[in-house]
């Protein structure tokens, strides 16, 4: 622990006296920060597995594309000369880091796919500014919720534009009342769909990738690490009691909003407790619902639900966090 404080001291004293060195600090941060963690060492853990699961799927465009989306976001932070504080925390790069996952993953990889990140990264800056402006009467953060917007503008123009091309959009579709229920998953299951599942958080269905997030997590925060199994767990679980789609429940697209709600209200912004957890667990079963019923409002549109299950659930938790958790940390 001691030598764990004291490299972290290092490379901060380094950071403060390097602008080269600082910057990529933030930037780290800014990766880490997805999953509300300040903590360079996380955010290196982060990229490195996003790599890891983009090129073992064949789609290596999404690992640079994080990479690029979260620099353009951190850069425009920087040169518009954003709260300081803010931006050293990399909050002002996380919704980028986003965006440049996402669209590689649902675009074709074209000139016009990569200067639609550049933007999209400037302007999930902008809306960040803009929600967090709009939000500090409820006392809530923007989350996720930038990212969500952004791309989801995007990905809608792509079916009027020839030049930005989808190529993994969900096909859009009447909602369909009955889906191939599960008939029984497997024991041996488990384990590696509920790594898959923290995995989805940057849109990758990798345990291997599940199991490198959750290491970057334990080095910031063990309660954040063990929380987001607990998200991703408790989730599975009730899609599963609910009997899901059996597709979407294995790779972890029930999950992955559960796994940020988790964090959110167990260790982020909540100091743990068993008061805490309950709250918590409300949280999550009510956070695989709202994915459920986003799934059903997006069909028509052909575009995925992200990561607005989780903004949604949590924003409706959050409200009311200081009421109920009085000792909430901000």
């Amino acid at each position: 622990m001691a030598t764990s404080t004291v490299s972290q001291n290092g490379w901060n004293k380094l950071a403060g006296s390097n602008p080269v060195i600082h910057f990529i600090d933030i930037t780290l941060r800014g990766c880490a920060q997805v999953m509300f963690q300040n903590n360079p060492l996380t955010g290196l853990f982060f990229f490195a597995a996003i790599f890891i699961g983009a090129y073992s799927e064949g789609i290596p465009a999404v690992g640079w594309g994080c990479l690029l989306g979260t620099v353009v976001s951190t850069l425009t932070a920087y040169v518009s000369k954003m709260d300081v504080t803010s931006l050293r925390a990399g909050l002002y790069g996380y919704n980028g880091c986003l965006v440049g996952v996402a669209l590689p993953t649902f675009l074709d990889n074209t000139p016009f796919m990569w200067a639609a990140i550049v933007l999209g990264s400037i302007v999930a800056v902008i809306a960040t500014i803009s929600l967090t402006d709009f939000l500090k009467n409820w006392k809530v953060a923007a989350l996720t919720a930038p990212f969500v917007l952004v791309t989801w503008t995007i990905l809608l123009a792509s079916y009027s534009f020839f030049g930005i091309k989808g190529v993994s959009l969900p096909g859009p579709a009447l909602p369909d009342q009955y889906v191939a229920p599960i008939a029984g998953i497997p024991y041996s299951d488990l384990i590696p769909d509920i790594f898959r599942g923290v995995s989805e958080v940057f849109l990758l269905s990798s345990i291997t990738v599940g199991i490198l997030f959750v290491i970057g997590l334990a080095v910031s925060s063990v309660w954040a690490a063990v929380f987001a199994v607990f998200g991703s767990l408790l989730a599975f679980g009730v899609a599963s009691f609910l009997k899901a789609d059996f597709g979407s429940v294995h790779t972890g697209l029930y999950s992955f909003s559960a796994v940020l709600t988790a964090i959110a209200l167990g260790s982020t912004f909540n100091k743990p407790s068993f008061k805490v957890l309950v709250y918590t667990v409300v949280g999550v079963i009510f956070t695989v619902f709202v994915q459920g019923a986003l799934d059903v409002v997006v069909s028509p549109f052909g575009i995925p639900t992200l990561t607005m299950p989780f903004v949604l659930a949590s924003w409706l938790f959050l409200v009311p966090n200081q009421d109920i958790m009085p000792e909430h940390r901000q």
